[in-house]
């Protein structure tokens, strides 16, 4: 694997700045990468990597630049907890930890760069330099991946009997004996505004 600096240099680049959530999301899949055993992520252990995020901030692109893992990939899976973690799992042999950012190393950062005022730039600077068991909770534990959720193709494909939206991968709705979208059993995110397609 790249050294850290060279995978924030990458990460920054398609973040798009350099940031305390950068450092932290290189760092936390350096950590998980190792403790899983998986040693070419982009490579040859690409197949053998999942990994469930629990946020969507900046860390996340930091994890999928490192990782290679992405939701388009189907080996990144977007769990909307808002907490600054991610769990790393090694299909192959089911290892799998769970990094959670530690909310004290927010004020930890004045014993690592007491000299710099700005909090978001001393975060920045003392994340890198902070041992990991000062900025993180590291823990083993057991992940069940359903099948639907797992890369590859789909495992079905089914119409919704309401708007004729194709809904993939076991996310419909059965109700009132009619299969449907999400959407339309639970209500759509989105109005439309007419009828008239553009």
């Amino acid at each position: 694997m790249e050294s850290f600096e060279t995978l924030l240099e990458i990460s920054t680049k398609i973040h798009g700045h350099i940031c305390a959530g950068q450092v932290i999301g290189v760092r936390m899949s350096m950590i998980g990468l190792e403790a899983i055993g998986i040693q070419d992520p982009k490579g040859l252990d690409r197949k053998k990597l999942y990994v469930l995020v629990e946020i969507d901030r900046c860390a996340t692109d930091a994890i999928q630049s490192v990782t290679g893992c992405s939701l388009g990939k189907r080996s990144m899976r977007w769990v909307d907890y808002g907490i600054m973690a991610a769990t790393f799992v090694n299909l192959e042999t089911g290892k799998a930890v769970r990094i959670v950012a530690r909310e004290e190393s927010r004020e930890l950062s004045k014993k690592y760069c007491p000299e710099i005022e700005n909090k978001y730039a001393r975060q920045l600077d003392a994340y890198r330099i902070m041992p990991q068991d000062e900025l993180f909770t590291i823990e083993e534990v057991s992940v069940t991946i359903p099948e639907q959720d797992m890369p590859g193709r789909p495992l079905k494909r089914i119409q919704c009997q309401s708007c004729g939206d194709w809904v993939q991968d076991c996310r419909d709705v059965e109700q009132d004996g009619k299969l449907l979208c999400r959407g339309c059993a639970h209500g759509k995110y989105y109005t439309k505004m007419t009828n008239q397609k553009l």
